[in-house]
């Protein structure tokens, strides 16, 4: 099998340096660029990283893009143009940018998803089904930590299990989103979706979906211990991406999940 040219935007982040070593023991990929938000002199895996460009992106097959918003946004302009496909592990984006997402993948390949990790791509959609079971008469509420350095709140991967529940509900989350809190120690039920955020450590990613009737509680819960799943997560989603026409696509789309 030919190898997959692969660049990495966010070279020097967490999750960027570990693609990068995720994807040197992998020999279905071949890294040919890396980019970062400023110019660097020192090489990274024998390369010298480079701002996003089209002449950083000219030789690839694939990006995998890791960073903010921004970031991602300026990288899906110059990989549409040069009809180069995406991954995008990217989060916290607001409604306008999540369109303008959806217009570049009417013309590339895209995959986004909250979460790389098969099992919180699974807890999602038993998510769903406790939601659809459990109907309006149970409550809910979303649990979340991530290491001290993530800034955004909830995670992409807490607002993807509150999607899980609206789905589950056959409603809007935006309907559904109800308080958003950082770093309490407790935090109520809601008619709506209530989130409690903790940013400390250097913790991975801990995420709960919990549903009360006053009566009983359910919880469903992910541990993360190692970012290599997220970072093999990702290459899998390049592999699979390599295949597909333009459009929008998610981890469930890999996994098959109905």
């Amino acid at each position: 099998m030919k190898r997959i040219n692969l660049t990495i935007t966010g070279c020097m982040g967490r999750m960027g340096k570990q693609i990068i070593k995720s994807s040197q023991s992998d020999k279905n990929f071949k890294i040919v660029s890396l980019t970062e938000s400023f110019k660097m002199r020192k090489k990274v895996n024998k390369i010298v990283p480079e701002l996003n460009s089209e002449a950083s992106f000219k030789k690839t097959n694939v990006i995998i893009d890791f960073t903010v918003p921004k970031c991602t946004l300026e990288v899906l302009k110059i990989a549409s143009k040069l009809k180069k496909r995406v991954v995008i592990g990217t989060t916290g984006f607001s409604r306008g940018q999540e369109k303008i997402i959806e217009k570049y993948s009417k013309k590339i390949p895209i995959l986004k998803a909250g979460n790389m990790s098969l099992g919180i791509n699974l807890l999602m959609y038993l998510t769903e089904i406790t939601s659809k079971s459990l109907g309006n008469n149970f409550l809910s509420k979303i649990f979340e930590i991530h290491h001290k350095h993530k800034k955004d709140y909830p995670s992409g991967t807490a607002l993807m299990l509150g999607k899980g529940i609206a789905i589950g509900r056959r409603k809007n989350l935006k309907t559904l989103i109800g308080k958003k809190y950082l770093n309490k120690k407790t935090f109520p039920y809601g008619k709506k979706i209530n989130f409690n955020s903790v940013r400390k450590g250097e913790i991975i990613g801990e995420h709960e979906v919990k549903f009360s009737s006053g009566k009983e509680i359910i919880s469903l819960n992910h541990e993360a211990f190692d970012r290599a799943l997220y970072s093999e997560g990702a290459l899998t989603a390049a592999k699979w991406l390599m295949k597909k026409k333009p459009g929008l696509y998610s981890m469930r789309d890999i996994l098959n999940f109905k």
